[in-house]
């Protein structure tokens, strides 16, 4: 039995991950496959990722305002239990990272840690889920999310189909002044 210093320690980090949780608009649980250090000499890895690489990730992760983090599945167990995410619990087996997206970008988290997975050679680092406001999502979707892109990249697109549109819209009405102003024969 654990002393009740050590108890309420962990009550308090388990409430601490419960308000990330339901805080973030979405985030990825990842089975990262463990971090080996490694010679210089041998950048690819076998048997998880090493050092160099999950400093990268850490940074770029960083960068977008996305919190990362390698935690206890029985402390991630606790914080999903009585939530709208309590399907997640299934996906806490293993060596386990958790994402949390907020609103400056939602989908950097799944963009991001997808990316990365589709570049592991050792097929060691996995996006196993995801949610999005308050709904648990499978590898799939969250591999479906992360191919949209951010909010920049969409507006534009918007932009451009708007833009195209009135410009049809601008031909196609000074067509039909010319043709009112040609002289009928």
């Amino acid at each position: 039995m654990p002393s009740a210093k050590i108890l309420s320690e962990k009550q308090a980090y388990v409430a601490d991950l419960k308000a990330k949780f339901e805080s973030a608009v979405s985030g990825c649980v990842v089975a990262y496959g463990g971090i080996k250090s490694t010679p210089a000499s041998r950048s690819s890895m076998i048997g998880g990722i090493n050092v160099e690489n999950d400093t990268k990730l850490r940074k770029e992760l960083r960068e977008a305002g996305v919190d990362y983090m390698v935690v206890k599945n029985t402390m991630l167990r606790l914080a999903v239990k009585g939530t709208a995410l309590e399907g997640l619990a299934e996906n806490f087996k293993g060596d386990t990272a958790v994402a949390f997206a907020h609103e400056e970008d939602p989908m950097a988290a799944a963009r991001i840690l997808c990316k990365y997975q589709d570049g592991d050679k050792s097929k060691k680092f996995v996006v196993k889920a995801g949610f999005m406001e308050g709904k648990v999502m499978d590898a799939a979707e969250t591999n479906a999310i992360a191919k949209l892109p951010n909010r920049e990249g969409m507006l534009s697109m918007f932009a451009g189909a708007l833009t195209s549109t009135l410009s049809g819209l601008a031909v196609a009405m000074q067509a039909y002044a010319d043709k009112q102003e040609e002289p009928a024969a």
